[in-house]
């Protein structure tokens, strides 16, 4: 009976200090339990996961390379966090409060500062109806239209923590790091956006592009093509892989591509000077003249680079008093060394001999390395020289000296080391 008693009084102790347990502690009971459902959730979802990859190693439709390879670096429950037996780097873990881990084994993060994952932030509620991945994304979208460069990375990367396979993430912050001028790192995020989604054609066309910057020409005609596979009509990568073959020397190739581009946008006139530099690299340079000159109507002000090569295509086609016009407009809009010496070529073919020689005066004093100017001072003074029935020495002394400064800047110049010899030394009816 006194036992009885004893254990009624206990009941009723039981009772009464469960009713003064915190409401915060049941809470985080709570909480725990569900965790670890969602937990064993996980692991069966990934369990199942793998089992598909594994019998469907090669289909990309089902599951990308990129995918299968980060569901078999998955952490195993239990693995220890060392290295493994072959020495690989021990994978960044964060743990939550409730158990669960964000695990990032990419090999080739970018160069920006390591984005740091507080369980405050992720356990940040992310707003009704969106995904911690998507909030996060969504963050770097506007940090990258603001302006913070930095900032906005860092969020991708955590987008990129929370989903490996976030495509958008990944072009995202690689067109930040092409901003940035930070190509190495830019491909690599490419590159994994690729893996993710090998028919996505933002991120094909923007690989190709990277790896075009970083001088990687066939790989970069490679990515240009897969780009087409999936849009055939694509302005942006017609004229990129043109661009590319032409740098190449396969003008050939890069001529339909160019075409195509100018039938995709006739207005373009970025694309009607590109092509007529893959026609003026053909040698077909009345085509190559008539793209520069609706190239240039549809700009708002001709570049250098068009009136330059415009003008190169007009002395192929003898018409140099267009050829003099051309450049006379590039030297008041860029005056530089190569386009004062092919102005004072296309005045000395008009016969402008004075203008010539103050022409290729002005590009040897802007470059004193460039040795085409020398060669025009030289050729203008010793026909200034010949006009005068050899009387005139001082001419002849400044075309020795200008055609010895050319030979001391380039020494392979056949023709010029055969008029120094010819003309080195004064005639006998020299004033």
């Amino acid at each position: 009976m006194h036992r009885t008693n004893r254990s009624n009084h206990l009941a009723r102790g039981l009772l009464v200090a469960s009713m003064l347990i915190s409401p915060t502690l049941l809470l985080s009971t709570a909480g725990g339990c569900k965790a670890i459902r969602e937990r064993r959730a996980q692991r069966a979802a990934e369990r199942e996961q793998e089992q598909r990859a594994s019998q469907l190693p090669n289909q990309n439709e089902q599951m990308s390379e990129s995918q299968q390879d980060w569901m078999s670096r998955q952490p195993i429950a239990n693995q220890g966090s060392g290295s493994d037996s072959g020495g690989a780097a021990n994978p960044r873990v964060t743990e939550t409060d409730s158990g669960m881990r964000i695990v990032d084994e990419r090999s080739n993060p970018v160069d920006a500062p390591e984005p740091e994952i507080s369980v405050e932030e992720v356990n940040r509620a992310a707003p009704r109806g969106m995904s911690r991945d998507q909030a996060s994304y969504e963050q770097g979208v506007r940090l990258h239209a603001a302006g913070d460069l930095q900032a906005a990375l860092r969020e991708l990367e955590r987008a990129i923590a929370f989903n490996p396979q976030f495509t958008l993430a990944y072009l995202e912050s690689g067109d930040i790091l092409m901003e940035m001028a930070q190509y190495e790192q830019a491909e690599r995020q490419f590159a994994m956006a690729v893996r993710n989604e090998p028919r996505n054609y933002m991120a094909q066309y923007r690989h190709a592009q990277v790896l075009h910057k970083l001088g990687a020409l066939e790989e970069s005609n490679r990515a240009y093509l897969r780009a087409l596979s999936i849009r055939p009509s694509s302005f942006d990568a017609n004229l990129g892989i043109s661009t590319v073959l032409l740098e190449m020397g396969r003008a050939e190739q890069a001529l339909p591509y160019g075409q195509r581009a100018v039938r995709s946008e006739p207005p373009s006139g970025r694309a009607r000077m590109h092509l007529g530099n893959v026609y003026a690299a053909l040698d077909r340079h009345e085509e190559a003249v008539i793209e520069y000159q609706q190239a240039a109507e549809m700009m708002d002000a001709p570049t250098p680079g068009l009136l330059l090569n415009m003008a190169e295509s007009l002395n192929q086609l003898q018409r140099y008093a267009e050829m003099v016009g051309a450049l006379d407009q590039l030297v008041r809009l860029e005056p530089t060394a190569i386009a004062y010496e092919r102005l004072g070529s296309g005045l000395f073919r008009l016969k402008r001999y004075e203008d010539a020689l103050a022409a290729f005066g002005e590009s040897s004093e802007l470059d004193p390395s460039h040795y085409p100017a020398f060669n025009g001072i030289a050729v203008c003074e010793l026909n200034q020289y010949l006009w005068s029935s050899k009387t005139d020495g001082g001419a002849r002394e400044r075309a020795v000296a200008a055609m010895r400064q050319s030979l001391r800047i380039d020494t392979k110049q056949p023709r010029i080391v055969e008029l120094l010899r010819r003309y080195k030394d004064p005639s006998g009816r020299e004033q």
